[in-house]
C-alpha cells in the first residue's frame, strides 16, 4: 500500500495558477480577468463556479444559459481529463505561469467536447473510472465491497479538496492483492502529444516475480516507428528506473489511474 504519506500529500496539494479571460466574441465590454489557484487533481467543472458567475455579468442575456467551455491557446479543454493532465499535455514543462485559459458561452464544439450540464455528470464519470481501475487492480472486489457512504466520502473528499477524508477510503484501493505484493494490473492511460490516449494491460511484475519498471512500460507503448522515451505526470519527468507498482500507489490521480504524458523519439 502507498506508505509514503509525504509524497501522497505533496501530490494532493499540487496546484496551478490560472488566468481566465472571456473570449472577445462574447462581449462588447472589456471584462475584468479572473485569477484562480486550482488543484491539479480536480476537474474544471468542480472548480469554476466562481469563474462562470464572474463572466456572466459581461455577456448578453441570450448567452446567460449557454454552457461554459474553455480553451487553452485555441485547444478546447476536455473537462473529463483531470486538470493536471490537461496542463501537462497542452503546456508541459516549457510554459510560463499563470496558465492562460479563454472562457466561452457560445459556439460549443460538440465535435470535440462532451457536454457537462451538472456536477452529477462529473461524479458519474469519476466513479466509472474508479471502478474500472479497481477491476484492473483487484478484479473489482474492493469497490464492490464498499458501501454508498464510502463512495460519497471519496467523491466529497475530491470535491472539497480534503486529503484525509479522501485517503481514509482510498487507502483500501491501494492494498495489494491478497498473498501478493502488488496489483493484478496497473491502471494507466498514456497520452500522446495530440491528446489521444492508449490503455493496455500492464502487469506490475514479470512471470518470474521481478518488478517491472517505467522503462518496461515505455517499451510496451513504443512501436517500430515511434519509441516512447519519457513519461511526465504531475509536472515532473519520472525516472525510467521507477517501479510501476510504486508509481501506481503514489502518483495515481484520484480516479486511481496513472495518467502519463509520453514523449516520443
Amino acid at each position: 500500500m502507498a506508505n509514503d504519506r509525504e509524497i501522497l500529500r505533496e501530490i494532493w496539494e499540487g496546484k496551478i495558477p490560472v488566468h481566465f479571460k472571456l473570449s472577445a466574441d462574447e462581449t462588447d465590454v472589456e471584462p475584468e480577468e479572473y485569477f484562480l489557484l486550482i488543484p491539479r487533481l480536480s476537474y474544471f467543472p468542480l472548480v469554476t463556479d466562481k469563474v462562470r458567475k464572474h463572466f456572466l455579468r459581461f455577456v448578453s442575456n441570450e448567452l446567460q444559459d449557454g454552457e461554459m467551455w474553455m480553451d487553452s491557446n485555441g485547444t478546447p479543454l476536455k473537462w473529463h481529463f483531470p486538470i493536471g493532465v490537461l496542463y501537462d499535455l497542452l503546456v508541459g514543462t516549457d510554459g510560463t505561469l499563470p496558465w492562460h485559459v479563454t472562457v466561452h458561452f457560445s459556439k460549443f464544439p460538440d465535435d470535440i467536447l462532451i457536454r457537462c450540464p451538472n456536477k452529477e455528470v462529473v461524479e458519474a464519470h469519476f466513479m466509472s473510472s474508479l471502478k474500472e481501475a479497481d477491476v484492473l487492480k483487484h478484479r473489482g472486489q474492493v469497490v464492490s465491497a464498499m458501501q454508498k457512504k464510502d463512495h460519497n466520502q471519496l467523491w466529497l473528499g475530491l470535491v472539497n479538496d480534503k486529503f484525509d477524508q479522501f485517503w481514509a477510503v482510498n487507502r483500501r484501493l491501494m492494498e495489494p492483492i491478497p498473498d501478493q505484493d502488488g496489483f493484478k494490473h496497473i491502471p494507466v492511460r498514456c497520452y500522446a502529444e495530440d491528446g489521444t490516449y492508449q490503455q493496455k494491460l500492464v502487469a506490475p511484475s514479470t512471470a518470474s516475480g521481478q518488478k517491472r519498471l517505467l522503462q518496461d512500460l515505455l517499451d510496451d507503448f513504443s512501436t517500430p516507428v515511434r519509441k516512447a522515451v519519457e513519461a511526465r505526470t504531475h509536472g515532473v519527468t519520472v525516472p525510467e528506473s521507477t517501479p510501476l507498482q510504486w508509481l501506481s500507489e503514489h502518483l495515481s490521480y484520484p480516479d486511481n489511474f496513472l495518467h502519463l504524458c509520453l514523449s516520443y523519439a
